[in-house]
Order: C-alpha cells, then structure tokens, then sequence
C-alpha cells in the first residue's frame, strides 16, 4: 500500500511540476522551483517502481545526483544573472545585457 501512495505523490508531483513550469513567465527562480519539484516528483517515482520490483539499485542514487547537480547549476546561472542584470524577471533580459 505504500508504494502505491508513493507512485502517486510522484505522478502528483509531476503534473504538479508540468503545470508549474508552463505558467511560469515572470521569474527564473519559479522556473527553478517548478524543475526541481518535477526532478523530485520523477525521483520518487522511479523510486517507488524500483522498491516494488525489489531492486533498489545505483540508478536512484545516481539520478538523484544528477538532479542535485541539476539544481547547483540553475542556481548558479540564478546567481550571475541577477548580479548582471539585476533581476530575475524575464521582462528585463535582451540581448544587449550580455
């Protein structure tokens, strides 16, 4: 019974994720939270799949990693762009600030 409330907080997580991402148009840093909600959502999905097939093996540990590097990195291009810019509003990037 666990896994399946697992799955479907993942498949919650997801579309909730999905949803987020598309309405994002205003802030970089809602975009960066949408993707990480969707990297947490697919996590504990693949999680839940993995603990029902008994085979708990490397791919969670490494996906996980993958998305803490997924998220290092958006915070780091967060953090240059609003010390160029100024802020993290998509209104206010053109080409001509880089």
């Amino acid at each position: 019974m666990k896994i399946v409330s697992l799955l479907g907080v993942g498949v919650i997580g997801v579309v909730l994720g999905c949803v987020c991402l598309v309405s994002q148009r205003k802030s970089l840093f809602g975009v960066l939270l949408s993707m990480e909600i969707f990297t947490l959502g697919i996590y504990s999905v693949i999680f839940s799949v993995f603990w029902a097939i008994g085979e708990l093996g490397s791919l969670c540990l490494v996906f996980l990693t993958f998305g803490v590097c997924e998220a290092a990195l958006g915070l780091s291009v967060l953090v240059s762009l609003v010390r160029s810019v100024g802020s993290d509003y998509v209104s206010s990037l053109t080409s001509g600030h880089f």
